[in-house]
């Protein structure tokens, strides 16, 4: 179907069209979270599935968005902000501690938050893949920035004379994939550990590359 329906406007039920749009785009991201992320999964879902997961009819999907993939995409962020908005808080809530400790809490944040939900980690890891080159490019892009806070916290412990200075870009995003990696095959069982031993591991690999042998702290 080319293009979105119309929606109407003015006020109903005490809600503004505004408002009523709002709701219905949030019911259909929550049935996609269902849906792509369990079963059938986001390859297997319908517009008339998701439609009727969400309590809402197929006009009203496409008066939101043109495509399911759209709807992915959409979902995709959304999650990707809801684990950035984690990572943040627990950043700020350790404060200028040191780059161990600021390490574990925003590792510990970012873990407990993506495999508190094994849907989230279906989403990130497993549905977004391969599906288009608008998808690839979007999923890269919200890598770049997990890539990017792993840099500044590089760039601030090198300042305080904790890490060796160097550009950590190409480090960063080698070390952000096995970030993703691990917790993806924790998530499925396939690492026989505990959340707190795959944080502390990841600590430890981001400690070995910002202080490589040889190297000693200010």
């Amino acid at each position: 179907m080319e293009g979105r329906l119309r929606s109407p406007t003015g006020r109903y039920g005490g809600k503004s069209a505004q408002e009523r749009k709002a709701e219905r785009r949030s019911r259909f991201l929550d049935a996609a979270l269902q849906l792509f992320g369990d079963t059938p999964g986001y390859r297997g879902t319908t517009v008339a599935a998701l439609s009727e997961a969400a309590g809402l009819s197929t006009r009203q999907f496409y008066e939101e968005f043109r495509t399911l993939e759209d709807v992915l995409a959409a979902l995709h962020l959304q999650v990707n902000d809801w684990a950035e908005q984690a990572v943040l808080a627990g950043a700020a809530a350790i404060g200028d501690a040191p780059i161990a400790e600021r390490a574990a809490a925003i590792f510990r944040a970012y873990a407990a938050h993506v495999t508190a939900d094994p849907r989230r980690v279906r989403i990130t890891f497993v549905e977004i893949v391969g599906v288009s080159p608008r998808l690839e490019e979007q999923r890269l892009a919200r890598r770049s920035r997990w890539v990017d806070l792993i840099c500044a916290e590089a760039r601030a412990a090198a300042d305080r004379g904790e890490a060796a200075p160097r550009d950590y870009r190409l480090a960063a995003t080698a070390f952000i994939g096995s970030v993703n990696g691990l917790l993806h095959d924790w998530s499925a069982g396939w690492v026989a550990a505990t959340l707190d031993e795959v944080v502390e591991e990841l600590v430890r690999q981001l400690l070995s590359m910002l202080r490589p042998v040889g190297w000693e702290a200010a």
